[in-house]
């Protein structure tokens, strides 16, 4: 298949807002792919690499060769030149990347280099996430969507499934069952406003879940072997020695358990996430002491314990069940606190108890759901304080795919009282419906005092309403924080920027950091 072929139709996603329509494009291009092309093909289209990092950054994307006047990549010339490009490395790699990289772009049409920059900088937003993509390989192949997402969640990654349903159809796809030290998508949870709304959402007994801000992990246990993983999918088992001692010992022959890391600070509240998020990383800094982490067990979704025979997988046991398997097996000191109750007040009790020990707010789960992996389903839904602050525009960014041509991606800021400036805190394109990107489109460029190929800087004068999650440290902005998961709410025209909140109410939300 030539790179050509996926450059089209990811236009053709983008450039749709229909989910049919995309689900269609994307079989279309798919039909026409070899089973050994697939798993490429669906990563290009869904936006990622196979290799995941390639040592590739901004700055290599800066200077683009001129294009080719004709198509001739094929895709599986551009994966092979994706893994020369990573598995380059020692002294003077970085000049040998970009030239090997400089050398594919310039093989590349114009709108192929677009696709590759854009792929590269992971900013190929066009709608082709997992649950799209999944249909449209079961488009493709022929058979039940169902099918499709059993295998992504036992599989856990779309391309080889792709390549399983494209070559041998349901009989590929049922090959794919859970196995122990293969991690699978976790389940995921829906949001509701309060928990009132969730408990109606549910409509009976319920277990409630404190929600901490750590590191969603996956722990597979095999004869006293222990393997470690992230949300997505990344072992890192040598990093953690103290979250395998702490499940090693647990009576069980096989497991697999869902469950939540975090640091804690020793009165029992939650240090800064970036403190937990770094015990991930490749490398701690220099003269540092890794912060132990705490392990929170809240499912098991596979089970065998000595004597019983093979088997296991408790994916398709209800909630009650599971949770019942969990307290038999797990010590309290290695779970998650959780109350099973029917009254919202109780439930409501114990949002209160984990929002004040500095924790993100509750999860509410069904007793009767099942493990449904890698969606949100209806069986979980989280509830966390919604937190608002009315602040500035100070620049915006132009936007990519279907909002090529409107600005996209605003840049905020608070009041600093002392100075009379703004305290730039991040960066949102959540939020926007069509109307509020052509209004903001129309008003920003109206407030413009500069301009350059992505941003045009504006006037402070625009106030905007944003919820946010929560506030992390950040050493990429003025004011050393950042806000998390902020998503625009409303446009408050009514008020002028004299009256949006300061950085001093910002950091009253801030963590501790000691």
């Amino acid at each position: 298949m030539l790179l050509a072929d996926i450059t089209r139709t990811s236009q053709a996603v983008a450039g749709t807002s229909g989910r049919k329509a995309k689900v269609s494009a994307l079989a279309e291009c798919l039909r026409t792919a070899d089973p050994g092309e697939a798993a490429t093909v669906v990563a290009y289209l869904s936006g990622e690499l196979p290799q995941r990092q390639i040592g590739v950054g901004y700055a290599s994307l800066r200077d683009v060769p001129p294009p080719a006047a004709e198509p001739s990549l094929t895709v599986p010339e551009v994966d092979a030149a994706f893994t020369e490009i990573g598995a380059v490395s020692g002294p003077g790699s970085v000049a040998r990347r970009r030239a090997l990289l400089a050398a594919l772009l310039g093989r590349a049409t114009r709108a192929e280099q677009d696709f590759l920059v854009r792929l590269l900088a992971g900013e190929l937003r066009q709608g082709a996430l997992d649950g799209v993509m999944a249909e449209a390989v079961a488009a493709a192949a022929g058979v039940p969507a169902a099918e499709v997402r059993r295998a992504l969640m036992l599989r856990g990654t779309l391309g080889p499934v792709a390549t399983a349903a494209l070559a041998d159809g349901v009989a590929g796809l049922r090959a794919f069952t859970l196995e122990v030290g293969r991690p699978i998508k976790p389940m995921l949870a829906a949001s509701a406003p309060s928990v009132e709304e969730a408990f109606a959402k549910l409509g009976a007994e319920a277990a409630v879940e404190w929600k901490l801000d750590g590191i969603r992990a996956q722990l597979h246990i095999s004869d006293g072997e222990v393997r470690v993983f992230t949300r997505t999918l990344d072992d890192i088992t040598s990093r953690l020695p103290e979250v395998v001692a702490a499940v090693r010992e647990l009576p069980v022959r096989e497991a697999v358990f869902d469950g939540e890391l975090i640091a804690l600070r020793p009165d029992g509240g939650p240090h800064p996430f970036q403190v937990t998020a770094a015990r991930t990383a490749t490398r701690t800094a220099k003269n540092t002491e890794p912060v132990p982490l705490s392990v929170h067990l809240f499912d098991v979704l596979h089970l065998r314990e000595p004597g019983d025979p093979p088997g296991g997988d408790l994916l398709d046991a209800s909630g009650a069940e599971r949770g019942a398997a969990l307290v038999r097996l797990v010590p309290e000191e290695l779970r998650m606190p959780r109350v099973v109750t029917a009254d919202p007040q109780r439930a409501r009790e114990v949002f209160d108890e984990a929002v004040a020990r500095g924790h993100e707010g509750v999860v509410i789960k069904s007793l009767d759901s099942p493990y449904t992996a890698g969606r949100r389903g209806a069986g979980w839904i989280k509830v966390k304080p919604r937190y608002t602050l009315d602040l500035v525009v100070l620049a915006v960014e132009w936007g990519n795919g279907r909002r090529r041509g409107l600005l996209s991606n605003l840049h905020l800021g608070a009041r600093d009282p002392e100075t009379g400036g703004f305290v730039m805190l991040g960066k949102t394109f959540k939020g926007l419906t069509d109307e509020l990107l052509a209004w903001q489109t129309k008003k920003l460029r109206e407030l413009a005092v500069r301009e350059d190929a992505h941003t045009v800087h504006v006037r402070p004068e625009l106030v905007v309403e944003i919820a946010f999650d929560g506030v992390q440290r950040s050493p990429r902005y003025p004011g050393g924080i950042a806000l998390r998961f902020a998503r625009v709410l409303r446009y408050r025209e009514d008020k002028p920027a004299t009256e949006a909140d300061t950085i001093d109410t910002v950091r009253a939300v801030a963590p501790r950091t000691d």
